[in-house]
């Protein structure tokens, strides 16, 4: 990344605060709500290691190879899965997205700058010197847009919707702002739809912000 230290640091709080918030929906919920957990979890941690600032550590070599098999195993399971489920098509995007920006910073590569581009989380690198950007401008551009619209999107569904008093459907639960939706129905953790919302609102906002620096 190419940004300043703090974009960095903040950038890790948001994603580690979110990941674990996603580690505790693991525990509850039905089968595919902790299936989707497990998987927002390992984007959350991964991108707060991605975004953790050169001041405070700089990865060794081979750490970018490691996420590239770990998200890239990542992006063959969501793709199994989308096949029941549409969000998982977006784990998908988000996992091709993490290999993308590994194999951009890793050392060697364009954007890379020789020093791992992880330097650029922080500011400047080693020397002093802040690491050329890379990345190819298309594919960046691409994945900017969806995440773009993701967003806006997720901002949406946090918005409160007036629901006009009457009767409801049996087994039919409003939620938060009356719309339903697939965040989260069962209890503890799980049942807080509108901070599942806000979580995958926050880490759709960083992927857009740690695509920038590319």
């Amino acid at each position: 990344m190419h940004g300043p230290a703090l974009s960095g640091w903040l950038l890790m709080v948001l994603c580690g605060v979110t990941g674990a918030y996603c580690l505790l929906r693991t525990r509850e919920g039905t089968a595919r709500e902790r299936r989707t957990a497990r998987a927002e979890a390992l984007m959350g941690f991964g991108m707060a290691t991605m975004a953790v600032p050169a001041a405070l550590l700089t990865p060794p070599r081979w750490a970018w190879g490691v996420y590239v098999v770990l998200f890239g195993g990542a992006a063959l399971r969501a793709l199994w899965f989308a096949r029941i489920s549409g969000h998982h098509r977006h784990h998908l995007v988000g996992s091709l997205a993490m290999v993308y920006m590994a194999v951009m910073m890793a050392p060697g590569i364009a954007g890379g700058g020789g020093q791992g581009g992880h330097a650029g989380h922080g500011a400047a690198g080693s020397h002093g010197v802040a690491p050329a950007a890379g990345g190819i401008p298309l594919l960046t551009g691409a994945l900017l847009v969806y995440y773009a619209f993701y967003v806006l999107r997720s901002a949406g569904r946090l918005i409160p919707v007036p629901v006009p008093a009457g009767p409801v459907a049996p087994g039919v639960s409003s939620g938060a702002g009356g719309t339903p939706g697939p965040a989260g129905t069962g209890s503890g953790w799980a049942g807080l739809p509108d901070l599942t919302s806000a979580c995958r609102l926050t880490m759709g906002m960083a992927m857009f912000a740690m695509l920038l620096t590319l």
